[in-house]
C-alpha cells in the first residue's frame, strides 16, 4: 500500500524538513517488506481567497481532485487520537483490505473543508492542542515509521 501525506503549503527547507525526510526513509526501507511503499509528501498550494471559509472551500476542491478517491486519514481536531499501536492497526487493516493507497491530509492554516472529512476513513487528532502545521508533519511522520517498526515486530518501550 502507498502511503502519502498530502499537506497544503510548503515547508520550507530546514530542520523540519530534514527531520520529516528522516523519518519517512526509514518507513520507507522498513515498509518495504511489510507491503507498504510510497511514503511520499505531495504539497498543495495554499488558497489567496481573502475569507478563511473561502479559502477551506477551495482548498478542499484541491485535496479531493488530488485524492481521486484514494482512502484518506484527515488529521482534524474533531478526531481520535489513538495510541501507537491502534494508529499502526488502522494502517495494518487498510493493507489488510486490499487499499492499494493511503493518503493522510493536512489542511491549511485553516483547517479542512467538511467534505475532505467527511470522505475520510478515520479522523487523526494529535491530541486537544493545536499544532503548528510543520510540527503535525513531524509527528505523523514519527508515527508512521513507528507503525512499520511495530508492525515489524520490533520491541516496543510500552509494551
Amino acid at each position: 500500500m502507498k502511503i502519502t501525506l498530502l499537506a497544503v503549503g510548503r515547508l520550507k527547507e530546514g530542520p523540519e524538513r530534514a527531520l520529516v525526510t528522516r523519518y519517512l526513509e526509514r518507513s520507507r526501507d522498513l515498509g518495504k517488506a511489510l507491503g507498504f511503499t510510497g511514503f511520499d509528501v505531495v504539497e498543495l498550494a495554499e488558497s489567496r481567497a481573502t475569507r478563511a471559509v473561502d479559502r477551506k472551500i477551495e482548498e478542499g476542491r484541491s485535496i479531493l481532485t488530488r485524492l481521486e478517491g484514494v482512502p484518506h486519514i484527515a488529521l482534524d481536531e474533531t478526531g481520535q487520537s489513538p495510541t501507537s499501536e491502534e494508529f499502526s492497526r488502522w494502517n495494518e487493516n487498510l493493507r489488510d483490505g486490499g487499499a492499494r493507497n493511503l493518503a493522510f491530509i493536512i489542511g491549511g492554516a485553516d483547517g479542512l473543508d467538511p467534505t475532505v472529512v467527511k470522505a475520510a476513513q478515520h479522523k487523526l487528532a494529535f491530541g486537544a492542542m493545536t499544532l503548528p502545521h510543520q510540527l503535525a508533519r513531524i509527528v505523523l511522520s514519527e508515527q508512521l515509521y513507528r507503525a512499520m517498526t511495530l508492525l515489524a515486530g520490533h520491541p516496543y518501550h510500552r509494551a
